[in-house]
């Protein structure tokens, strides 16, 4: 009997354990009435906040997580500009774990970077990170210690403004867009770097070539003769995450209520490890109003892509008593979640079936050929070049002379010789459907940029990789293999060009401050971001002021290109220390 009692309760143990992870805070519950009143929503000055091991079910399965007060994802934190806030972080892993607080301008010794900005918090310690609230928006906080934040331990923060918001609506809903699987990060992480392709179930087939869906043979051949797959969009794919919308799959069915003919404003905010989302609404068009936690000119669009660690503020204004589907598709098509808009619980929109996956073409891989001589009959032989016009102009193997500057080795495969801008491209996958697509240059600041000195240094950083060795690099060289840190003299203005040389988009984030993205002449009004999804084969330029002292983090939010060393120490300085 005594054993079967200790059996008993550790069987009730383990279903507590287990009943943990179907429990989500009150805002990301299915059937909420959105934010206004927003019962369990932390706010005030002072804000306890726990993290502990749990366990997580979707779809029919159930693995280890990580919880910020015992949910996935974390609560909420609601603040308001110009207070100060005081936030108590408890460790009960029996690991180092740490918060950042993404897009918050704070004192970098509160940026929550282990390593960089702080040692990190122990097993059984609690940390007190304190500093004033400068701005409003939409942003995130998540873990930046192992690999915690593809475990769950992410969260949305609201920053309401000091005055009157211009964005005017009636209800508003958070939509945290995540991935997860079963498998432990770090064992994806030893797969990819023995199979880069490991995770990719899409490549192209002999039916697919007979039944038109596939590349003609003869480019299939030029790409396999380069090692390249046109069909590497994503690492991490479908084949093993369940994607997400506060925490529930599509079979779970988040659903927000809305009243037909309000306006309802989404604060969508993209926390996955891996998985960039193209999102849209059939049959509601989408007006963006913020992105980034920034302000913009309102855009009315159909779909846009969301990278990793993004977020962006949209206003939809259902006129019919009926469901709507919010659709997150992953980038590479290799699944979707869908969540529901509707006037009462219960109703449930369609499912629409997957796009065709895309393929990536010449541009992806930083050969822009357009206005070029193509050859005869178009075609062109990328082991040799057609002509003289194709001199020169092929994708360099391992060539120190497309670019000096970047230390050649075993971690680049590739660089691209004409990357092209590519703010005012339609983003992967998205390329040729057949309504609106947001781009990067439909983006205007709302209140015009308070700088606006013209830059008086340019820097380049090349994102590179070799993806069969699955090796990611700034400039070739690994944080970890001793990589200088990138020097900035304080308030200096500094155009910053990410030149992305490998074939997949890379959202790239700098902590502790915002620059301006160059989408056009308007300096006044270029768009304020903290991220940048930097499209493949393409690059973008951002003029920065480095108006915060301090080692900040700068980084691809991939969180294993991070991990594998995609990665860099920005340091803004006094004095002439800076480069």
């Amino acid at each position: 009997m005594t054993h079967l009692t200790l059996d008993r309760r550790a069987l009730l143990k383990g279903a507590a354990a287990f009943s943990l992870s179907n429990a989500f805070p009150a805002w990301a519950q299915s059937g909420t009435h959105g934010l206004h009143p927003a019962p369990g929503v932390l706010s005030g000055d002072s804000i306890a906040l726990t993290v502990a091991n749990s366990h997580f079910a979707t779809g029919g399965r159930s693995a280890h997580a990580i919880t910020i007060n015992g949910t996935v994802p974390a609560p909420l934190i609601r603040l308001r500009e110009g207070q100060n806030v005081r936030l108590s972080v408890t460790n009960q892993l029996k690991e180092d774990t740490s918060i950042h607080w993404h897009g918050l301008i704070v004192p970098f010794q509160m940026d929550g970077v282990p390593g960089i900005s702080f040692p990190g918090i122990a097993p059984g310690e609690t940390f007190h990170y304190e500093f004033p609230i400068r701005q409003s928006g939409t942003y995130w906080y998540h873990s930046h210690s192992g690999m915690q934040e593809a475990m769950g331990h992410y969260g949305p923060i609201v920053i309401d403004p000091a005055g009157v918001d211009p964005v005017q609506a009636t209800r508003e809903h958070v939509i945290v867009l995540s991935d997860w699987s079963p498998v432990h990060p770090h064992v994806q992480l030893k797969r990819l770097k023995q199979s880069g392709g490991y995770y990719n179930m899409q490549r192209q087939t002999l039916a697919g070539l007979l039944k038109g869906k596939d590349q003609p043979l003869r480019e299939r051949i030029d790409w396999g003769k380069m090692r390249m797959d046109p069909t590497d969009i994503s690492d991490v794919t479908g084949s093993t995450y369940s994607y997400l919308v506060n925490g529930h799959g599509t079979a779970e069915n988040w659903t927000g209520l809305f009243t037909p003919g309000e306006r309802v404003r989404l604060r969508i905010i993209n926390a996955s490890a891996m998985t960039n989302f193209n999102l849209r609404l059939p049959g509601l068009a989408m007006t963006v109003v913020q992105c980034d936690g920034q302000h913009v000119q309102p855009v009315e669009t159909d779909e846009f892509q969301i990278g990793i660690a993004e977020t962006y503020d949209v206003i939809v204004q259902p006129t019919d008593a009926r469901a709507y589907a919010l659709i997150a598709e992953a980038i590479d098509r290799s699944g979707l979640v869908r969540a529901t808009l509707a006037p009462q619980i219960g109703m449930v929109a369609a499912i629409p079936p997957l796009r065709a996956r895309p393929l990536l073409t010449m541009k992806d891989m930083g050969m822009d050929m357009s206005g070029m001589d193509m050859g005869q009959g178009g075609v062109i032989d990328l082991s040799q070049p057609a002509n003289d016009s194709m001199a020169g102009h092929s994708m360099k193997m391992l060539d120190p002379s497309v670019a000096p500057e970047v230390p050649m080795g075993p971690g680049v495969a590739t660089l691209s010789s004409m990357p092209a801008d590519r703010t005012a491209d339609r983003p992967t996958g998205l390329e040729d459907v057949d309504h609106r697509v947001l781009t990067y240059a439909d983006l205007r600041a709302l209140e015009p940029n308070e700088d606006v000195r013209a830059p008086t240094r340019a820097l380049d950083i090349h994102l590179t990789a070799n993806m069969e060795r699955y090796m990611w690099s700034f400039d070739g060289v690994k944080l970890s293999d001793g990589a200088d840190p990138i020097a900035f003299r304080h308030m200096e203005r500094v155009r910053v060009t990410l030149i992305n040389d490998t074939m997949m988009p890379h959202p790239i984030h700098i902590h502790g401050h915002f620059f301006q993205l160059i989408t056009g002449e308007d300096a006044a009004h270029n768009p304020r971001k903290h991220t940048v999804n930097v499209l493949p084969g393409g690059k973008v330029s951002f003029d920065l002021t480095a108006d915060a002292l301090g080692d900040w983090a700068f980084h691809c939010h991939m969180l294993m290109h991070m991990h594998a060393g995609m990665m860099r120490v920005v340091t803004v300085r006094h004095g002439e220390g800076a480069a």
